[in-house]
């Protein structure tokens, strides 16, 4: 009996979709893209309204050939890939590659993958959004055109084997000129002063220090903090004024793809890629007792914080069964996208909110149930009433001083009953204007102003979506590139840019200042979004930016000497030929030691990463002592050992930043050596999990099963990865 094909991504997605639609349907994965720009030439003919040549990805020809196949006896089509501009493209890619005669080819469209959902977009099927398709194309020969038009010209300039990217090297301005700015940061000095005070009945709290003669004061030495509260104890305190006000704190968004990311690290340490991941496994269905392989949460990429109505109703009706009615507001909450956003998606939200986290906890894997609970509990809070609180402010009178007490008291949690706020304020007792109050003590606190901090990933994915750079797709990928390119590491959880992240920063902007400034990017985004909505050609577009480009390539190629003198730093030392400053130079190999003298001296030589000509990199604590851990290097390469050595003799290996592709394991990869020296990967959670693979890993996510690829580099920019779990091809980016 003829079938209707159904054409989606990832084999899970198949299964799930599959179990909804029975017998008359047949449903296939694409493994993600079947086609793509040639991996070793530039794919884009710029003379001829820059076509793109597209080819089947290496791998993919059997997967090409089973829909083919498929497609053959099919009674109608329809392609169910990701509802974004990629899975628009992915698509139409694989229409490209279909028979082509007059059976329909449908695209159908769903936000969540349930059977309600699967069913209605099956009877209401509609047409491919070019817009979409030339939105994504644009994207792609943009990414393509700077890749490998700016990458080459890094490896002339500094050393071979890098890349530039229009976003991610965006990205790495961004972290560098915040380290700049912290660099050059001069902190002042201040004291906060605070009194500790009672009432008449005994209760005590907190007053600090906020004002002289009626103006704000400030104190900014030892000196002046020690004559003050000396004073400050011979004053007679009493309460000046007392203020109280009753508010609504506002109830939290449900998540988009940058909130929920941002949340994840912040509340559950998971880097981004981490977070996609087992989203991804969370929307495209687990098996869940008594219903099946069913999807429970709706698409994860996504900037609209829409809600559908009749998920607000279930929301509404759990909130009033498990809270009562004081818990429902009147009306539900509405939250208004950003001026930049698509708005193509909903919000991210549970499939079926009576799916309560510790119902699916049985159900799920340690990762997916915590993620799952993060995601229900922020739905089901921004569908509740608001926390009702009541502000305190007291002023304190002490002769010619004023000191401050904030107050809060909870008069009705609302939202945080699910969802918990971070509010630590004390709650100031009963004060009347005019009544006395004893002082205890007083305490004096020396501090100093800070630098805005170091971008986390959390942090730096909130900075690009405010500024407008990049997509909710593209979030994770640009983080973790420039983790494994190895331009940024993470310390303590922050981002920090390495010598090398600065050398190829200082490069790109000096010799690109307009085409990785944020604004232009941004704006280019933009132009994008236009193509989306048809107001604008994708190749006009491409050309325009391409006519400005080739001037900058041109300038940037003729100021190439200057800028990587740029990249030059003093090492301290002193040539052993001529006696002239030693600089540190950038080489294909890495950093080396070169003689200022140049060309007339050639001295050179290795740069020693010792304790005394290169800082140390601190990377967490000692797991025997909790003493910082700093990077050696030793005979089998870098590794981390206790700062407090030879005291404390503790050391751990170096880790990529990729997690373990064992299911359940929560540990991640490390880089290793054998005894004869060769390099090699392993889990950090060995003993426990003995995960081993001489593959070096990378931090891009297998679309079939979602575990992370491995791979090394080949022919130039090329990259062959392959699934750590399932062996399958994967396609970096």
């Amino acid at each position: 009996m003829p079938k209707s094909l159904v054409i989606v991504e990832s084999p899970a997605k198949a299964k799930t979709i599959g179990g909804f639609l029975g017998t008359g349907f047949q449903v296939v994965a694409s493994m993600g893209h079947v086609r793509d720009l040639p991996p070793r030439s530039l794919g884009v003919d710029p003379d001829a309204g820059f076509t793109p040549e597209y080819e089947i990805i290496a791998g993919k020809s059997k997967v090409v050939r089973e829909i083919r196949d498929a497609a053959r006896s099919a009674v109608a089509i329809y392609l169910a890939a990701d509802q974004d501009r990629e899975g628009e493209a992915i698509s139409w890619h694989v229409k490209s590659l279909l028979p082509q005669d007059d059976r329909p080819v449908w695209r159908v469209l769903f936000n969540e993958i349930t059977k309600t959902a699967i069913q209605h977009a099956i009877q209401d099927p509609g047409l491919l959004d070019m817009n979409k398709v030339d939105a994504q194309q644009a994207r792609r020969v943009l990414d393509r055109l700077v890749g490998y038009k700016v990458s080459p010209y890094l490896w002339r300039t500094l050393k071979t084997n890098l890349s530039a990217g229009r976003v991610q090297s965006v990205a790495l301005r961004l972290v560098c000129e915040r380290e700049e700015e912290i660099l050059s940061f001069k902190p002042e000095e201040y004291w906060v002063i605070k009194a500790h005070l009672k009432d008449a009945s005994g209760a005590a709290f907190d007053a600090t220090l906020a004002t002289k003669g009626g103006k704000k004061i400030r104190v900014e030495c030892a000196e002046e903090a020690s004559r003050t509260c000396a004073e400050l104890e011979q004053q007679r305190f009493a309460v000046g004024s007392v203020a109280t006000v009753q508010r609504f704190s506002k109830t939290p968004a449900p998540f988009i793809t940058s909130s929920l990311q941002q949340e994840a690290s912040n509340r559950l340490g998971f880097a981004p890629e981490r977070t996609m991941r087992v989203a991804q496994e969370l929307y495209e269905g687990l098996e869940v007792a008594g219903e099946g392989h069913v999807g429970l949460i709706t698409y994860m990429r996504t900037d609209s914080f829409r809600i559908a109505k009749e998920a607000q109703d279930e929301a509404r009706s759990l909130i009033r069964d498990r809270w009562g009615d004081a818990f429902v507001p009147a009306k539900p909450p509405f939250y208004g996208s950003r001026k930049r956003a698509q708005d193509a998606h909903e919000a991210i939200r549970p499939t079926g909110v009576r799916r309560e986290p510790g119902e699916m906890a049985r159900h799920l894997g340690r990762d997916q149930a915590r993620l799952y609970e993060l995601i229900w509990r922020r739905f089901v809070g921004s569908q509740m009433a608001a926390e009702k609180v009541e502000v305190t402010t007291v002023m304190v009178d002490a002769g010619p001083y004023g000191l401050r007490a904030n107050g809060l008291r909870r008069l009705f949690p609302g939202h945080t009953a699910v969802w918990p706020s971070a509010k630590d304020e004390q709650e100031l007792p009963v004060l009347k204007e005019g009544q006395e109050v004893t002082l205890q003590r007083i305490d004096r606190t020396q501090q100093f102003t800070k630098p805005r901090p170091r971008f986390t990933e959390a942090s730096l994915i909130k900075e690009l979506e405010s500024k407008g750079i990049g997509r909710p797709s593209t979030y994770a990928s640009i983080v973790s590139t420039l983790r494994r390119r190895n331009y940024v590491v993470r310390e303590d959880k922050c981002l920090v840019p390495t010598e090398l992240g600065k050398a190829v920063n200082t490069i790109l902007v000096g010799g690109f200042p307009d085409l990785f400034a944020v604004g232009f990017t941004a704006q280019l985004e933009d132009q994008l979004d236009k193509v989306e909505r048809g107001e604008a050609s994708w190749v006009s577009v491409v050309s325009d930016f391409y006519e400005a480009f080739k001037g900058q390539l041109s300038a940037a190629e003729r100021s190439s000497s200057e800028l990587r003198r740029l990249t030059q730093r003093d090492s301290g030392q002193t040539c052993p030929e001529c006696g002239k400053p030693l600089l540190i130079k950038m080489g294909r190999h890495g950093e080396f030691l070169a003689c200022s003298g140049f060309p007339a001296c050639r001295h050179a030589g290795p740069l020693k990463k010792d304790a005394e000509t290169a800082p140390q990199v601190v990377q967490g604590e000692c797991p025997r002592c909790g003493a910082p851990m700093v990077m050696r290097s030793g005979r089998f390469g870098e590794f981390l050992a206790c700062s407090t050595y030879p005291t404390c003799k503790g050391t751990r290996p170096l880790t990529t930043g990729v997690p373990c592709p064992k299911e359940g394991c929560t540990g991640e990869i490390s880089s290793k050596r054998s005894k004869g020296g060769k390099r090699f990967y392993g889990c950090s959670r060995y003993p426990q999990c003995d995960f081993v693979t001489w593959a070096e890993p990378v931090a891009v996510l297998c679309p079939h099963c979602g575990a992370p690829a491995a791979g090394k580099r080949v022919r130039g920019s090329k990259e062959s990865l392959k699934c750590l779990r399932c062996g399958k091809a994967v396609k970096e980016g």
